[in-house]
């Protein structure tokens, strides 16, 4: 079924990430890496490895939590369909 649900949820967590600043703090860290590895030995894919732990672990919680409870109410209310 087709809600559209998944893209609002999308966009809710994007604007919280930003509220809170971690796409700074991620670009942040970006740079970070780029400055010290080298512009020329560093591949997108290296960069999304070095960098996909730390993303994970700076989501804060409060932000976890809400969206956890905003997919399970989604999940309650369409359970019959």
């Amino acid at each position: 079924i087709e809600t559209g649900e998944q893209e609002r949820l999308k966009e809710w967590l994007r604007a919280k990430l930003i509220e809170c600043g971690w796409k700074d703090q991620l670009k942040a860290h970006c740079k970070d890496v780029i400055k010290e590895k080298g512009l020329e030995h560093v591949t997108v894919d290296d960069l999304v490895a070095e960098i996909t732990p730390r993303c994970r672990a700076l989501v804060p919680d409060s932000v976890r939590k809400e969206l956890l409870q905003r997919i399970r109410t989604f999940l309650a209310q369409h359970a019959s369909l």
